[in-house]
């Protein structure tokens, strides 16, 4: 791992815990994680605490196996990483595979390392990353994507779901499995899924929280009578003033956002578990599956079918 005075704490932390996990639950030396700086001395973290670093010298780039840079803030001038990608210019050929954590997207793409290649970044620089860097094909929603040996995430915890799909090709899915369940995250996310979950659009679109509790409530109760009049009856408002604030508070309708909770739903489901696509429906809510593909082609371009053929993890 790459690091660098203004580099984000959690940009580092989080995959090399994740990597370090590893040689802990197989009992044996499965990585040799090294941090690396250009000229191997203590660097100050975006946070302010500072790492002890290596330095990145032909001594550690020898026969190196897998390379990241580590992401920053972007208000950090271009010069900030120019030793760095100096650096690293003459030594790119060499790793297996090259990646980036969040904006560290940004040094590899100065490099030319991404050009003609699709890739990804924290979902706020984008466009940014779009416009600086035309040749480059940017993915704004994937939590990671790989292109060949190059491998580029989103921000911090992405970072982390890259860094299992790593391991998971090096040591097998049952120890990523272990090694998220040693991490204690919730799950362990393809890369193509969204850096945001329908959950959290809904908590950004109604900032003041207001409807979190009713949220709750559906997610509890996605087999029953989702009306109008039963969610304004869980949320003690009359139906006409339910529907006005609702869509006041959040700018979609209680149907719109019903239906997006039985997609996340299924989505899970699909994910986890081989139950056929119609239980999956009805367990959701939507009652048939052709309900339900409709609601998923409208939303993701895609059947559940394809979905899970994509994203099922059993």
């Amino acid at each position: 791992m790459v690091a660098y005075d203004g580099a984000k704490l959690m940009d580092i932390a989080g995959p090399l815990q994740a990597f370090s996990e590893a040689n802990f639950l197989d009992g044996r030396p499965a990585y040799d994680v090294v941090l690396a700086s250009t000229d191997g001395r203590a660097v100050t973290t975006d946070t302010g605490v500072r790492l002890e670093t290596t330095r990145l010298d032909d001594a550690v780039l020898h026969g190196v196996d897998t390379l990241l840079v580590s992401g920053s803030d972007l208000r950090l001038p271009p010069a900030s990483t120019a030793a760095l990608r100096s650096c690293l210019a003459e030594h790119l050929a060499r790793p297996r595979r090259l990646g980036s954590i969040c904006t560290g997207a940004f040094v590899l793409a100065e490099l030319g390392v991404l050009d003609g290649r699709e890739a990804t970044t924290h979902w706020a620089f984008c466009r940014r990353l779009e416009r600086e860097h035309p040749t480059v094909s940017v993915n704004p929603d994937a939590l990671f994507v790989t292109s060949g040996r190059i491998w580029t995430s989103a921000g911090v915890s992405a970072g982390i779901d890259m860094v299992l799909a790593m391991i998971e090709n090096d040591l097998g899915r049952e120890t990523a499995l272990n090694i998220a369940r040693s991490m204690v995250l919730f799950l362990k996310r393809p890369g193509g899924q969204s850096q945001f979950s329908i959950e959290l659009r809904q908590q950004m679109q109604d900032v003041r929280g207001r409807f979190d509790d009713l949220h709750d409530w559906i997610r509890v109760n996605l087999t029953t009578d989702l009306s109008v009049q039963a969610l304004a009856d869980a949320a003690h408002m009359s139906p006409r003033n339910f529907a006005r604030v609702y869509v006041r508070e959040t700018g979609e309708s209680p149907a719109r956002a019903v239906e997006k909770l039985r997609l996340e739903a299924a989505r899970r489901l699909l994910e986890a578990t081989r139950d056929p696509v119609r239980l999956v429906a009805r367990r959701t809510g939507f009652g048939d599956d052709e309900r339900m593909r409709r609601a998923f082609v409208k939303a993701l371009g895609v059947s559940p079918q394809d979905y899970r053929s994509r994203f099922g993890q059993v």
